[in-house]
């Protein structure tokens, strides 16, 4: 009696220790301190083991294979972007799948000018490729529940770096980014777009003005707010060089000509009075605080310094430019720059 209770219990051990081998040791086997792995929305249990398989990184398949049974991941397959750990056990890899524990996106949204910039940067970190991003920003139906459409739908993104998940649709991630566009539009910041005569829509198009004047000094960004405002408020024309570049999409020019300021483009602010109808890029909220806090000044008009400063003249009249653009003309011409 012994020996069988001895017997059944060798085996009883046997039969634990190779189940310890097989789920709760170390199974992982990888090069590096970990890996990222892509699970395919539509995948079956069958693909996810044969990726796994292919990749060479687990040591011990059959116990993966069983515990996945056992939990019956082998019936719900959760896609994601899943970081696994050397060393991990099969039971914590498919714990990890099981509960769909992915690891976020980040998101980084700074210097986008067009709509396919900002398609291309999601579509290079998110499983919907660039061509279904651009199909969400120019969904007018979609849009309409946030009050943009395809021309201004860049107005809810704040640049920032923001967390996704991989498996996120474009739909969304537009819709985290109206989430955090109207945390920013709080009652105060509503105030003070309707003080100064606009509406969050249009700050951020004018923003994205200020911004587009490469404003090397923060202190500027104010002045040159308040003066676009005065412009806006007697009906003068913005003549914004910046909105001229933006609708003939080179952005190497450095000298606008006369011939730049007849194209027909709603973006040409020289003929067109009024704001552009979208925003020329996506304003920084420093830019957007600027045109919020515009600084209240009598200036009509600015113009480069004659240097590589990067700073502005200001005037109040017409011939004071002019004075300091024949000065700037000059300088442009000296350094020999044509365009």
């Amino acid at each position: 009696m012994k020996k069988i209770l001895f017997g059944l219990l060798f085996i009883a051990g046997i039969g634990l220790f190779v189940a310890y081998r097989l789920f709760f040791s170390a199974s992982v086997k990888l090069d590096e301190k970990s890996r990222l792995i892509y699970i395919h929305t539509g995948w079956n249990y069958g693909q996810v083991e044969q990726m796994l398989s292919d990749k060479h990184i687990i040591r011990h398949p059959l116990g993966f294979k069983l515990f996945s049974k056992y939990k019956k991941y082998n019936d719900a397959v959760i896609p994601g972007r899943y970081r696994i750990m050397n060393g991990m056990s099969n039971a914590e890899l498919v714990n990890m799948l099981v509960k769909g524990k992915q690891e976020p996106v980040n998101i980084s949204l700074h210097n986008i000018i067009f709509k396919g910039d900002l398609a291309g940067i999601l579509g290079s970190k998110m499983e919907s490729d660039s061509a279904a991003v651009m199909a969400s920003l120019n969904n007018s139906p979609f849009l309409k529940q946030f009050g943009i459409t395809p021309t201004n739908a860049l107005v809810i993104f704040i640049p920032g770096t923001y967390k996704m998940y991989w498996t996120d649709s474009p739909e969304m991630f537009i819709t985290q980014m109206d989430s955090n566009y109207k945390k920013f539009w709080t009652p105060e910041n509503r105030a003070k777009a309707a003080k100064a005569g606009l509406s969050p829509l249009q700050v951020t198009i004018l923003a994205s003005i200020v911004q587009a004047e490469q404003c090397r000094y923060m202190d500027e960004k104010p002045i040159i707010a308040g003066l676009y405002i005065n412009r806006l408020r007697i009906g003068m024309p913005l003549q914004s060089d910046p909105t001229l570049v933006y609708a003939r999409g080179d952005f190497s020019i450095k000298r606008v000509r006369e011939g730049d300021k007849q194209q027909d483009s709603p973006y040409n602010t020289y003929k067109h009075t009024g704001l552009p109808p979208g925003p020329i890029n996506m304003p920084e909220p420093s830019s957007l605080e600027a045109v919020l806090n515009y600084n209240a000044n009598d200036y009509l008009y600015m113009c480069a310094e004659a240097d590589s400063s990067g700073k502005h003249h200001f005037s109040k009249t017409l011939d004071e430019q002019n004075k300091y653009a024949a000065k700037y003309r000059q300088y442009l011409n000296k350094m020999k720059i044509e365009r």
